[in-house]
């Protein structure tokens, strides 16, 4: 069994998380779940915007920054209080102040956080919800510390679907810090969706792993139901399969469900091509397993095949299809579409 925090275990019917997250008195859970606050949601993209919403849903006030207005009205509509700039939002919130950043991850982020923490004072908090690399959070949050000013990392999984089903929070950051900013969380989080995983860089660190299984995860699903459809011989219906397999099954999951919607008649499904990006996180997983020492063959080959789809062309396959021909004469397809028995090879 892994660590359990504040020295405690789990209590009948409750996770380990939930204890960690609340202690085992119902009372002081129901008084963590009636605080409100004041937050300032720092990005209005598709998750920033969903998460404002679903903040201002749960009676806390946000201030919205964006540095789109259309995003900031929009916003605005929600019930927030829209800021044309960092300084206009830091302004707008009462000590200790609280800032969830929502930007693309890298340069981006790690300019936010350091041009907010110019703005904010000793016992404030910055919020790192996206998705960054790990090995940046702890230099960051020790610099950020020099200041007075705590950064805690919020691995945020639930897509455009948190605003209904709520967001898995895999928190990093200091017990004091993560307090403060502690009833954002219990909002955004569905009943058992929240916990204060360890120090700076925890959270994003278990998001990054969590974001390598999901790969892993989608490829065996695509690998299987690509098999079902070259099977014509069965005529197989593969929503109806999607469909049943939720049910009982040892393979349902949500990821599953979702893979039921897409293969809806009328779906569009076949309007998609098999071009998959990777956004990051499942190539630092794998230099993690490299890192660590640990054989983590699914979630490399998952990233794996994502490089392959990317490359419509790719030289390497045509290299083997050359040397295929050259070694055995065996006959390959050319950019035209036709099949050729001979490479015109130079002597």
């Amino acid at each position: 069994m892994g660590p359990v925090r504040n020295g405690s275990r789990a209590e009948p019917g409750t996770s380990v998380s939930d204890t960690a997250r609340y202690g085992a008195a119902g009372s002081e859970r129901d008084e963590r779940k009636e605080q409100t606050m004041k937050i300032a949601m720092i990005g209005l993209g598709k998750m920033g915007a969903n998460m404002t919403q679903r903040l201002i849903e749960h009676g806390h006030q946000v201030v919205a920054y964006d540095l789109s207005e259309p995003a900031r009205r929009a916003a605005a509509a929600m019930g927030a209080t829209p800021a044309a700039t960092l300084q206009e939002a830091a302004a707008a919130l009462e000590p200790p102040r609280v800032a969830w950043v929502m930007v693309p991850a890298g340069e981006p982020t790690n300019t936010t956080i350091t041009t907010l923490a110019d703005r904010f004072e000793r016992g404030d908090v910055i919020i790192d919800g996206g998705n960054s690399n790990y090995k940046e959070t702890a230099p960051l949050a020790t610099e950020l510390a020099a200041k007075g000013v705590s950064l805690v990392d919020a691995g945020t999984s639930g897509g455009i679907w948190g605003l209904k089903e709520g967001y898995c929070l895999m928190v990093g950051g200091t017990e004091e810090a993560v307090a403060v900013a502690e009833p954002a969380f219990v909002a955004l989080a569905p009943e058992g969706g929240y916990a204060h995983v360890g120090p700076p860089g925890a959270g994003h660190f278990v998001k990054m792993v969590h974001n390598g299984i999901e790969y892993g995860l989608m490829q065996a699903y695509a690998e299987g139901f690509e098999i079902m459809s070259e099977a014509p011989e069965f005529d197989l219906d593969l929503h109806e399969i999607a469909a049943i397999w939720r049910y009982g099954s040892v393979v349902r999951s949500w990821l599953l469900e979702l893979a039921e919607r897409a293969l809806r008649p009328g779906s569009s499904f076949d309007q998609v091509e098999g071009v998959v990006v990777d956004s990051g996180e499942g190539r630092w997983t794998v230099d993690e397993a490299i890192d660590r020492g640990v054989s983590a063959p699914a979630i490399t080959a998952a990233l794996y095949a994502r490089f392959s789809s990317q490359k419509k062309d790719a030289f390497g396959l045509r290299l083997v299809s050359a040397l295929r021909n050259q070694f055995g004469g065996h006959a390959f397809t050319t950019s035209s579409g036709t099949v050729a028995g001979e490479t015109a090879t130079p002597q």
